[in-house]
């Protein structure tokens, strides 16, 4: 059976358990999704679902996207993305919905960190930075000396230096569902997601937990 939907971050809040513990989950929104398209391997050359989140005003989307979304009498989509699967078990048109997943399953949520701009190497890597004392009054944040002599006479590719921070694909894996709302299209994991509130996120099941 297929399992994946896209959703927003909302927030995190707390629930308590039948013992009264404390248990912190992010809840998102997720769903109702749409089927937009079924890849299969001899057509398009992998098996995948591509599923359809959040409507939007038709002049929203330029006319090859709504064309896409025509073909299967769709309402105009904001997000599309793909799931990877090996179980075609739904068609073009169908509506995915929480109601996929259980309360104690594990999955994987996809989602894209904050942007935190230029940083320094400080603040990227969580590096010490240099001595307080001894008249180093200006290199206190400063990442040291990373370049080698005379071979190979430059710096290594790769080297944790100050640099863009932030901003990537990032996947949060085994997070337990902990609650599920169908009517409110809710869903709420033990742990956090990636991104900031209202971002957009991925939900797979965790293929690695038993």
């Amino acid at each position: 059976m297929f399992k994946g939907l896209l959703g927003r971050k909302i927030g995190m809040t707390q629930i308590f358990d039948e013992d009264g513990v404390a248990i912190p989950i992010t809840v998102i929104e997720a769903g109702p999704c749409f089927v937009t398209q079924v890849r299969d391997q001899a057509r398009d050359g992998y098996a995948a679902i591509q599923l359809g989140f959040e409507e939007v005003k038709p002049k929203r989307l330029t006319k090859g996207q709504l064309g896409h979304l025509s073909k299967t009498n769709l309402p105009p989509l904001r997000f599309l993305r793909e799931f990877r699967t090996k179980e075609n078990d739904v068609s073009e048109g169908d509506v995915v919905k929480v109601d996929i997943f259980e309360v104690g399953e594990r999955v994987n949520v996809v989602g894209t960190t904050k942007g935190r701009g230029f940083a320094g190497a400080v603040k990227r890597y969580n590096f010490g930075g240099g001595p307080r004392t001894h008249g180093q009054s200006d290199r206190e944040r400063a990442p040291g000396s990373h370049g080698a002599g005379t071979t190979p006479g430059r710096v290594w590719k790769g080297v944790k230096a100050p640099g863009h921070m932030g901003n990537e694909r990032v996947t949060a894996e085994n997070l337990k569902i902990v609650m599920i709302d169908v009517e409110r299209n809710l869903i709420g994991v033990h742990g956090p997601v990636p991104g900031a509130r209202g971002g957009l996120v991925m939900i797979k099941p965790n293929k690695k937990s038993k």
